[in-house]
């Protein structure tokens, strides 16, 4: 059902590449957590977000992605919504892909009648994909996008190429870090054993995308 009153106007956007085997009913079946949350029966019913001008939840079966520009009502429980909507894409996610989510403070929306103090605002970015090797590849590309725009304001682009090398570096430990991770939890190989080898300050306007 329709949450009135509710806290915050969350608005969920991202694109998300998706195998191509994946069709309508597998997808409203990962999408649940979204529409249940939105007091809806299905998908279709559920795909629309608060605000007409925004195009909500869309399927593009000949490119095979998910398009999300959608916006509920809802509170803090909306988190648990996203964590379980976001294992469920990484089992059908072709390649990682970023989400952005925005709460907006809902006491904060008409400026005139805003209450004294700090809105609730909060943003988050998250990542799915089908294994770790692509949701790494896809903040790694994130950052280095964040970090040259930043410093080409200071530096021209062919000098940083060290740069982007440092942060091609960070990521390949954290990746050999949870390879290593992942092998001491496997049990022993064969006969006998013997063990495996190795949120902003700001407020931030709505349709900015």
């Amino acid at each position: 059902m329709p949450r009135y009153n509710a806290p915050f106007e969350i608005h969920v956007h991202g694109q998300v590449p998706l195998r191509a085997d994946v069709g309508f009913d597998q997808l409203q079946e990962t999408l649940k957590p979204l529409w249940k949350y939105a007091g809806c029966r299905s998908l279709s019913d559920g795909a629309s977000s608060s605000y007409e001008d925004e195009p909500g939840i869309k399927f593009d079966a000949g490119d095979h992605i998910l398009q999300m520009c959608w916006t509920v009502a809802g509170d803090e429980d909306f988190r648990q919504t996203l964590d379980e909507v976001c294992m469920n894409l990484n089992e059908i996610a072709d390649t990682g892909a970023a989400i952005e989510v925005t709460f907006y403070d809902a006491d904060f929306e008409n400026e005139e009648e805003a209450p004294s103090g700090e809105s609730r605002d909060d943003f988050l970015m998250l990542f799915v994909g089908p294994n770790p090797a692509a949701i790494m590849q896809v903040q790694r590309d994130l950052l280095v996008q964040d970090l040259i725009n930043m410093m080409e304001r200071h530096f021209d682009g062919s000098e940083l190429s060290g740069v982007v090398a440092e942060v091609d570096k960070l990521f390949a430990q954290r990746f050999d870090a949870l390879v290593h991770s992942l092998e001491i939890g496997k049990p022993p190989r064969g006969p006998g054993g013997g063990h495996g080898g190795g949120h902003g300050g700001g407020r931030k306007p709505r349709h900015l995308h």
